[in-house]
């Protein structure tokens, strides 16, 4: 297991669990749990779905940078929104104190689980698929993930289980997956 100051930062696509499984984990695992999503609408009072559909994802991927930016928290575990792999500023910063855990689930489950993305606040091009979308964030994903764990076919409790086991065993200069 990290050192106790360490966060365990949950990246993914929207509707790979990050939320539901930071949770749990932080739970199973004794620490504080932050959803960053619903501190960037804490901040900014509104939901991301009203800043894309008034201001555009652009304006969505700057004020969720400025607010991981800012994010000032030791010892939790934080679930990113999907669009935080974006920001190398934010990234750099969240992964200064923490482990990065790509939550990795395909994109015929993701469909299958979220059948509706226009309610998601999603910080995407207006012309640009669910299926180019995954594409284009599996590559920042994978950049940006110390562990990994393949979620298809697991439920929250195994994910959680399978990152315990990540998290325990001996450091690899290799990203290690599961």
């Amino acid at each position: 297991m990290p050192h106790p100051d360490t966060n365990i930062i949950l990246i993914g696509m929207p509707g790979s669990g990050k939320s539901t499984v930071g949770v749990v984990l932080a739970k199973r695992i004794s620490r504080n749990f932050v959803d960053t999503d619903v501190v960037i609408q804490t901040a900014i009072g509104r939901t991301l779905q009203s800043v894309v559909d008034n201001e555009g994802y652009l304006e969505l991927r700057k004020i969720e940078e400025k607010i991981l930016v800012g994010l000032s928290c030791r010892g939790h575990v934080i679930a990113t929104g999907g669009s935080a792999v974006y920001s190398d500023a934010a990234m750099t910063h969240l992964k200064r104190n923490g482990l990065a855990v790509f939550l990795d689930v395909r994109l015929a489950t993701l469909k299958a689980r979220v059948r509706d993305y226009t309610t998601r606040g999603l910080a995407k091009r207006p012309d640009q698929t669910i299926d180019d979308l995954f594409a284009e964030r599996f590559a920042l994903y994978t950049r940006y993930a110390d562990l990994t764990v393949h979620c298809d076919a697991l439920t929250h409790e195994e994910v959680c289980k399978q990152i315990e086991d990540l998290l325990a065993a001996p450091p690899s200069p290799l990203t290690r997956t599961m």
